[in-house]
Order: structure tokens, then sequence, then C-alpha cells
């Protein structure tokens, strides 16, 4: 069966953060803070227009594209959070969740050979999607010290001739890490300079607890050179529905679609509609839940002073990033032993990119209560550690 396969597919690992929750999942009381899921139900005006969209029978194909009221609405929503004049008609896709976004995104502009750089610890999608793009990813190790944030000297030193693409990853999963107006300014200083292309993954932008989050393609300059990847699956909790977008010149737009219309036809139908009613009246919704994900932020940041363990204190997304180099383990030890004796499972920062050695990520879109549990168990369990040396 070997000769049949790809060499290729073969050769890229299977995703780090399934291993721990197989296990857990088969583990009487343990606890899981490791799956990147809103724990919040998908707000009930949202259901129900879903619902609705069933009972009228809307369970046809869409165009390619997506809804023509869907797209209006993204343009909308763009235009009155960040600014952004996008037209629906012909600069933004609607995709299967975001990740089919960077997957035909990538697959849209790389040519053999042409080089993707890739901040980690990030997303894992990421250097799998360059790689069966045919293109060659370049990591660069984000660092502890500048708080996971992509600087120009680095992304300067990381660009070559075959540079074609920058994915941009903030705010960033693993590390809750964001970039502010200033970061951005100078890296897209040097992307205009070096004429390449940014994929800008924004999928966490209504989840930022220090100001307001900044889309790089708001920067002169920027929009014409930016494939800009959103989705509804975190700020919506919309996850199981499958629904994400995105926005670029109507160059690329149009051949993103191409290979859209050709492996995937269009986006679920049902969650289209309901989408409509998200951007429509969710931001109350998506204010609520941000502020749930700020005091369990808050709380965990508390929780790491207190048993003194070292964390920056992450602005994004809703995970949080601790070392645990002074146990003198590797991440995917202390996890497995951390599930193994407290029942617990986190997910190895390795999960993200050799970089992430020496660093766990944690989620915090769980309730308080098992975050309080959780937490509990991983100060005894560090407590016994230092203890032992």
């Amino acid at each position: 069966m070997r000769k049949f396969l790809s060499d290729s597919v073969i050769n890229i690992k299977p995703s780090g953060i399934r291993k721990f929750f197989d296990i857990v999942s088969e583990m009487k009381d343990a606890i899981s803070l490791g799956v990147g899921e809103p724990d919040f139900d998908t707000p009930w005006h949202i259901r129900e227009e879903g619902i609705y969209a069933l009972e009228r029978g809307k369970t046809f194909y869409t165009s390619n594209a997506g809804l023509k009221d869907l797209r209006f609405e993204i343009s909308k929503y763009l235009k009155r959070h960040f600014e952004l004049n996008y037209n629906p008609e012909n600069e933004i896709l609607v995709t299967v969740g975001g990740s089919e976004a960077i997957d035909i995104g990538l697959r849209a502009v790389i040519n053999p050979g042409d080089e993707v750089i890739i901040p980690q610890p990030s997303y894992v999608s990421y250097e799998p999607c360059a790689i069966l793009a045919g293109a060659k990813p370049v990591i660069i190790d984000l660092k502890a010290e500048n708080e996971f944030r992509l600087t120009a000297d680095e992304l300067l030193s990381a660009i070559t001739d075959k540079t074609k693409v920058l994915i941009l990853p903030y705010p960033n999963n693993p590390t809750g890490a964001i970039m502010e107006r200033e970061d951005l300014e100078k890296i897209a200083k040097v992307i205009k300079e070096k004429d390449i292309l940014v994929m800008s993954d924004e999928i966490y932008s209504e989840l930022t607890y220090k100001g307001k989050h900044v889309s790089i393609a708001e920067l002169d300059g920027m929009k014409e050179r930016t494939i800009l990847i959103n989705g509804f699956s975190k700020s919506y909790a919309m996850t199981g529905w499958r629904l994400g977008y995105a926005c670029a010149p109507k160059e690329l737009i149009q051949q993103m679609t191409k290979i859209h219309q050709f492996a995937i036809m269009c986006a679920p139908t049902t969650s289209q509609y309901a989408a409509v009613e998200a951007l429509k009246t969710g931001d109350e919704d998506v204010i609520k839940m941000r502020q749930a994900y700020n005091q369990r932020r808050r709380f965990l940041m508390d929780a790491f002073k207190k048993m003194g363990l070292s964390c920056f204190e992450p602005y994004g997304a809703f995970y949080v990033f601790p070392c645990i180099k002074e146990f003198g383990m590797t991440s995917e030890e202390f996890a497995t032993k951390f599930l193994q004796e407290e029942k617990v499972a986190l997910v190895p920062g390795t999960a993200f990119g050799d970089c992430g050695e020496g660093f766990l990520r944690i989620s915090y879109a769980y309730s308080l209560e098992n975050l309080k549990i959780a937490i509990g168990r991983l100060e005894h369990f560090i407590s016994r550690l230092r203890s032992e040396n």
C-alpha cells in the first residue's frame, strides 16, 4: 500500500494536539484545557435563524462565493469595526471555516519552490498547508522576551528572493500574543519594501483585551497585498457550523474561488443564513463572551503569579502559554505526567513548533469552575515537583 501514498502527506506529522484528548476522553474525572473551542452555546437567535432556514427549505447550494446577503454583511462588519472597504461582489469569499481559507489562499498564490514565512509558535495548520501547496516553509522562532510578537528584524532576516508570503497569526494561537498598530507598521514597511504578500489570520480579532484589534490591511498600501482570514467559530461560538471567509483583491479572490468551486462547491447553506443573523445582531453576544473570557484570563494570570509560575501576559485569543522550563522536563513529559497524575490535559508547546519547547498551552475557553479545579491540581502538581527537587 505504501507505493500508492503521497510522500508529502506521509512526511507531515499528525497534529500534536489530539494525542492527549484521545486519552482524556477515556479517563474518569479528567479535565481538558486543551481544545480551542468556546464553551458557550451558539447564541439562541443565531441558532434560531439556522433552524428557520431549514424550515423554509433553504437546503440548496448557494453561489460558490457564498450568499450575497452574507457577503454584504461581512463587508458592513469590516467597515464598522476596522474601517476596511471590501467589495462584496468580488473581494469576499465565504469558506468552510478559516482553515479552508488558509489552504486555498496558499494554493492560489504558490508556485513550486516559493517560500512561505511562518512565525511559530502558531496554529498547527499553516506549515502543512504550505507544504501541500508546494511551498517551502521558513520558520521564524518567536521569543518570549518579545511577548511572542514578530519583529521587523526577524522578518527581514528570513526573507529571500524566493519569499512569496508571510503568514501573520495574530491574535496568536497558542500564545495569546497580539500585534499593536506600532508593531504592524514596522512589519508593513518590510512587506512593501520586499514586495511580498501577507496572509493575516484574524480569527481571534474580536477576542482582544488591550485596546482594539488592528488589521494590517488597515495600514496604507497593505490592503492590496493582504489576504485577510476571519470567521465565526471563535467570536460567535459557532465552531461546528464550519464557516469562515477570506477577503483579498479581486484577482486573488477569483483564483481562490476557482479552487473552492472544484473542491468544495460552497460553504454549508444553513450556516450561512445563521451567520447573516450573527453579523446583524450579534455584537452584544460577542461583548458578553469577551468579558467572560477576560475574567478567566485574569484569574489564570493571578493564579500563576501566586504559584510562582512564569507566564507573560497575553492580550488576545483565549490561551495562556506558561513556561515550565524550571522543572527540567520537556513540554511533552510535563503534560503527560500531569495528565497521568492529576487528570488534567494541557497541550505541549511543541505541538505549535519546536520553539514551543518549555511551554504549555492552556485554553480558558472553559467554565471558571473547571478552571479553578484544574488550576488547583496544577498548583498541587508543581508544589510536589519543587519539593522533589
